[in-house]
């Protein structure tokens, strides 16, 4: 029997139901889990989504095509019946339920386990085959609960606030930004934000989700307020002249990469704040065992540890591969992966 997804040069294609689900090269049909570039690409002639990143969708790839599925609403196309589910990762993100004579595939996208104010919680999808990714499929990288990471941020802005120092954090535009807005304690200083993030800002809190009042980095001009406001930023905003506007400011990264310790120094940061959009290692495990499935297929990040260990389980485990992004550090402002 026809596996449900299988591999094609223009990405993971499902043969009984003709379409491809987040392809990275053009096709007639795709279903897409979520907005971020490496996984939503323009040229794609019908998008399927979740109807909760239609906003994101629209923003970041313009006039496309696009038909926007409630989570957990059900269509038959081909016989195959699609079903979105909410992934956790970023606002809109879903995971793929595919059900086709009697077997059920998921494909997850990129997704977190862990809560988050910004976007649905991950719901656990029963099925015989699972697709996941690994991008910190790896024992070091264990997340620390985002109360304690607010706390810890909010305490280096007051910190940097108090000697006149602006406080800059570099990260991905689309998910941390908002993310990182969220647990922000406001009576601090001016939040300042990049121009690629605002856009996704203003998508966000049309889906509802409450951010502070931001400001756009010209529009601050006095020098006290300069040294009390925190900025965030893409990573190449930070290594640009862009930044020189904040004078001699504290820098920080905030990625699940900053659980190394030499990616912070290797960046010339002076912080590193370790926050991810993505599952840690007992995450993944956690949501793999949810899923009940005997065959797992892993897409990108450290495959082949992943795939070893659940073989070591007693699971059927292969690969996938795949374009998706590998979460460079220095990955430019339009085509950033997550991290």
């Amino acid at each position: 029997m026809t596996d449900l997804v299988v591999q094609r040069p223009e990405g993971l294609y499902c043969p009984p139901g003709d379409f491809y689900i987040d392809p990275w090269r053009p096709v007639d049909r795709a279903v897409i889990t979520h907005a971020h570039a490496d996984h939503a690409r323009p040229g794609h002639g019908h998008y399927l989504a979740a109807a909760a990143g239609e906003g994101m969708l629209r923003a970041r790839l313009g006039a496309i095509r696009l038909q926007a599925l409630a989570y957990g609403e059900r269509i038959v196309h081909h016989g195959v019946t699609v079903s979105l589910h909410p992934a956790g990762h970023v606002l809109g993100s879903a995971q793929v339920r595919l059900e086709h004579e009697g077997r059920v595939w998921v494909a997850s996208g990129d997704y977190k386990v862990a809560a988050d104010r910004t976007c649905a919680p991950f719901e656990p999808v029963r099925c015989d085959v699972f697709i996941t990714e690994s991008t910190f499929g790896l024992p070091i990288y264990r997340w620390r609960p985002d109360a304690e990471l607010d706390a810890e941020i909010n305490a280096w802005w007051a910190a940097n606030a108090q000697a006149g120092r602006a406080s800059v954090i570099a990260c991905y535009s689309f998910g941390k930004a908002q993310r990182l807005l969220a647990g922000l304690d406001a009576t601090i200083g001016p939040i300042v934000v990049h121009g690629a993030v605002e856009p996704l800002n203003a998508a966000y809190r049309a889906a509802g989700v409450h951010l502070p009042d931001t400001l756009a980095a010209p529009s601050l001009t006095d020098k006290a307020a300069i040294g009390r406001c925190l900025v965030l930023c893409p990573p190449s905003a930070a290594a640009s002249p862009w930044l020189r506007r904040f004078g001699d400011c504290a820098t920080a990264f905030a990625s699940g990469w900053m659980q190394v310790r030499g990616q912070r120094r290797r960046g010339g940061w002076d912080r590193g704040f370790v926050v991810s959009d993505h599952a840690d290692w007992p995450g993944l495990h956690a949501a793999i065992d949810a899923t009940g499935a005997s065959r797992v297929i892993v897409t990108h990040g450290s495959v082949p540890v992943m795939v070893r260990v659940l073989q070591e389980r007693g699971l059927q485990a292969g690969a996938f591969q795949t374009e998706y992004g590998d979460d460079a550090l220095d990955a430019p402002a339009a085509a950033e992966p997550s991290a």
